[in-house]
């Protein structure tokens, strides 16, 4: 690939799925009875999942195979790694070695040892004996390998590396820093491999539960046309506009990131049509391949699906899964929001032609586009309203009513959409390019937005589990895939009804294989991932690494989050997303937090969890490394390391988001009212809009070196006018510790105040500080509010001294780490009670102002230069 891409020749179409498949679904395809038989393999493997997430999976599946899911997961998943990935580039493509065979065979059996000796376990107390061991670290080595082929070197090396350090952390040649007493393999292999601290620990329950039921969907939606429907759909809507098959590719990628969760998969899919239209428009080889590596990577933060990091969320942060994507949906609309805008000042300062001879006004366009998203997030979210009234009419019926009425619903739309050619993919090298009509076309994929509605619904509104709701939206799937085809037929008064059933059936068919052998790598990347969090849990090293990076930091939050962005990067450079994300949170999650309240700074668990996986899909663009790059330059025919950078430059508001909601969580709308919500995603929208002029150089015209600081410091301005309203009038006073109880007590109720709490640290003795952010109560007087929050106050020599609190009660949790029985006391250090402050939003008022004269000096200089403005 690197040899083509270098000589400049954009691959062939053969050539560009042969790379997706040799990165997510495995290069290895045998014909014959051999390549039957791993298809009939992916299928069950599917299918067992879809069973697995139903609601009547205890009454279809013994209880040992839901209780050991995780096991029968991972077996699969090996076996297939085995079978489709070869084990080097010389290996053979069209046939399955002998020694594949048996790797695969031996690795699937390992992966249910803990189902098949699970009495055995159990009667053991979960401890490996003699014999387990050694299953054990074949088990490991077999992973690892497994691991290697599907998803590159990376990520078995540092496993294994952090497996080495579980043998022997006591080595001299280990830093003294991070130096442990070391395990014995008994213990090693008991907490890998028999227990669910290791490889069979949450990544790996939550790619079981969650992930595979969302990928399965995403190929299912794909096999239907639903990928095809929604690029048309973007370029009838912007491929008209200047810049427009740049627009259109970014708009695309948001959706078919909704259906693919690579973003390798999402660069071929999208950019074999949108990256040539890009060229022939004016873009270089190079900015068309950004463009699309921007959008496509930037699919994985939108939700609702994410890749597999919001599950995993739900796990590691303790929230609901519509928390989750409710703080992640501001900031992922933003950044796609701004990366039309990217595109469109390149289209601008360029002064680049149109497509094809339709002129439609800007505003239209984007009033139309904005007037759909509303509607289908009103009708996603109006549709329970009609279904409360059935479910109160017919209760005992209801279920079968709703099913009737969605069968009802997919008739009706697959008749609009036969009365419309079918869609079929364009030709981006064609002499005369011919842009889709949205009027036109758009009946003949409004039944695919159905299984998203349903999806949505069941997430969103019922709030059931995310496995359940991907079930129900399969399992529509499952029956648009087989019925659409000659359903349409019929509505066409076509005959050829059972050969156009035939073909729905094999959709079906390659829709489940795709989605197994899709969800090969994503098992294995959560199952490696495993032993590196295991490792955390058992060596104690999270809290080794938190006592570095705060002596490497200086204990400055910005520079902390710095080095936790750039270890972000650096491992993501050869790890995919999801096993990037779980060990730098499992790393690095807790210490951020600490150390953000030893500063005096709150910040929210899932904040910090974002802020990871911001920095963990950005390797996939940055060089050297960054996979989608090499995808989108394969496409293009530029150069890959090229490439990277701009990509990197175009997502620059992907590396500036997540600085940005650490210190103000209102964009993450943490704690925010309705009216609080739509203030904060105007200013953000303006703020990043304002922000991407100014790191172009370009608003209304090319700006001067002063005009693009001024626009990043009124960016700044709307991100954190709080930054700017404290240093005018601080939002607390401070109040001496002796006064606190009266304090609290004439504090409103709901007010927070701030303690800082100074003692010595249990483990090191030394003295450390933490804050606490104390939600005053409704008790009657400060002694009953004090008591409530669990304090236990002692007042010696004008020192308040406070006790260890019960255990359970509020506080417990934030003060475990003090020693309450060393010499030193541990006392309240200051206290802070919220003061008087303006509301912050004024700031906007003198950024806005200063917004408004740096574009009437722009649009004058335009009008003297003769630019459209």
């Amino acid at each position: 690939m690197a040899s083509d891409t270098q000589s400049n020749r954009p691959l062939t179409e053969e050539e560009l799925q042969d790379l997706v498949a040799s990165s997510d679904a495995g290069a290895r395809d045998p014909a014959g009875s051999v390549g039957l038989f791993l298809a009939i393999v992916a299928v069950i493997w599917s299918v067992f999942q879809v069973v697995l997430a139903s609601p009547v999976s205890n009454l279809l599946l013994p209880g040992s195979v839901v209780n050991n899911s995780r096991q029968i997961h991972l077996a699969f998943a090996m076996f297939l790694a085995f079978a489709a990935y070869p084990a080097l580039k010389s290996s053979p493509r069209n046939y399955i070695p002998i020694q594949d065979w048996i790797m695969g065979i031996v690795g699937a059996g390992i992966a249910l040892y803990g189902y098949i000796f699970y009495q055995k376990i159990v009667d053991s107390g979960g401890l490996a004996d003699d014999v387990d061991k050694w299953f054990a670290l074949l088990g490991l080595i077999l992973l690892f390998e497994a691991a290697r082929r599907a998803l590159g070197p990376a990520m078995a090396i540092i496993a294994t590396i952090f497996l080495a350090y579980v043998f022997f952390g006591s080595s001299s040649w280990v830093p003294e820093v991070i130096q442990w007493k070391g395990a014995s393999l008994k213990k090693a292999m008991s907490h890998m491999w028999i227990t669910s601290e290791g490889v069979f620990g949450i990544a790996l329950g939550v790619s079981t539960k969650f992930v595979f039921l969302f990928v399965l969907f995403g190929a299912l939606l794909d096999k239907a046309g639903a990928g095809n429907y929604f690029i048309k759909m973007a370029f009838g809507a912007l491929g008209h506009l200047r810049g427009g098959p740049a627009k259109a590719a970014v708009v695309g990628s948001a959706a078919t990131g909704l259906i693919s969760g690579s973003s390798i998969a999402n660069v071929v899919t999208t950019g074999t049509f949108t990256i040539p239209l890009m060229k022939r428009v004016g873009f270089s080889s190079e900015q068309a391949g950004s463009v699309e590596v921007a959008s496509s990577v930037n699919g994985q933060i939108m939700p609702p699906v994410m890749g597999a990091a919001a599950f995993l969320m739900v796990e590691y942060v303790g929230i609901s899964y519509v928390e989750v994507i409710t703080h992640a949906f501001l900031p992922a609309a933003i950044s796609y929001i701004a990366l039309v805008y990217i595109v469109h000042l390149e289209a601008v300062k360029r002064n680049m032609p149109t497509l094809g001879n339709r002129v439609v006004s800007m505003g239209r366009t984007i009033g139309g586009m904005a007037l759909f998203f509303a509607g289908f997030a009103g009708l996603c979210y109006g549709v329970q309203y009609p279904v409360q009234f059935v479910i109160s009419m017919m209760p005992g019926a209801s279920g079968l009513v709703l099913s009737a009425l969605i069968v009802l619903a997919y008739m009706a739309l697959l008749w609009l959409a036969s009365g419309v050619d079918d869609l079929v993919p364009d030709d981006p090298n064609a002499k005369e390019v011919e842009l889709p009509v949205v009027s036109e076309i758009y009946k003949a994929g409004l039944h695919y937005l159905l299984p998203i509605i349903v999806l949505v619904y069941f997430l969103m509104i019922e709030q059931k589990s995310p496995g359940l709701s991907a079930f129900w939206a399969t399992a529509l799937l499952f029956v648009i895939l087989l019925t659409q085809k000659p359903l349409k037929a019929m509505f066409r008064g076509q005959t050829n009804m059972g050969a156009t059933f035939m073909d729905g059936v094999g959709d079906l068919w390659q829709g489940l294989i795709d989605g197994a052998r899709n969800m090969i790598g994503i098992a294995l990347a959560t199952a490696t991932a495993g032993v590196i969090v295991g490792t955390v849990t058992l060596t104690g090293v999270g809290q080794v690494m938190a006592d570095l990076v705060e002596f490497l930091s200086g204990g400055n939050l910005i520079l902390m989050l710095v080095m936790v962005g750039l270890l972000s990067l650096v491992l993501g450079m050869g790890l995919p997303t999801t096993a990037n994300y779980i060990v730098v949170s499992s790393l690095m999650a807790g210490v951020v937090v600490e150390l953000g309240a030893q500063s005096g700074l709150i910040v929210p668990l899932i904040a910090v969890h974002l802020f990871v996986f911001y920095f963990g899909i950005m390797a996939d663009v940055t060089p050297p490394v960054g996979l989608a790059s090499f995808a989108a330059a394969a496409v293009s025919g530029g150069d890959a390391i090229k490439t990277g950078f701009i990509a990197f430059f175009y997502s620059l508001r992907t590396v500036a988001l997540p600085f940005v909601f650490i210190f103000n969580t209102d964009l993450l709308l943490i704690d925010v009212t309705w009216t609080q919500g739509i203030i904060v995603a105007i200013a953000a929208t303006i703020a990043i809009l304002v922000f991407t002029a100014g790191t172009m150089g370009y608003f209304l015209t090319k700006s001067r070196i002063y005009e693009s600081i001024a626009l990043i410091l009124v960016a700044f301005a709307l991100f954190r006018p709080d930054f700017f309203m404290n240093r005018i009038s601080p939002a607390y006073e401070a109040i001496e510790p002796a006064a606190f109880v009266q304090a609290v007590g004439e504090a409103e109720e709901g007010k927070e105040i701030r303690m800082v709490v100074s003692g010595p640290d249990f483990d090191t003795g030394n003295t450390k500080e933490t804050t606490l952010v104390l939600k005053v109560g409704p008790e009657a007087d400060g002694a009953a509010r004090v008591d409530a929050f669990g304090l236990m106050l002692l007042e010696e020599d004008g020192v308040v001294k406070l006790d260890e609190p019960m255990f359970g009660s509020p506080v417990a949790s934030n003060l475990e780490s003090f020693d309450f029985y060393a010499d030193d006391p541990v006392q309240i250090a200051s206290i802070q009670a919220p003061a008087e402050q303006p509301l912050k939003e004024l700031i906007y008022i003198p950024a806005l102002i200063l917004l408004g004269l740096i574009a009437m000096l722009q649009r004058g200089r335009a009008a003297k230069e003769g630019e459209p403005a």
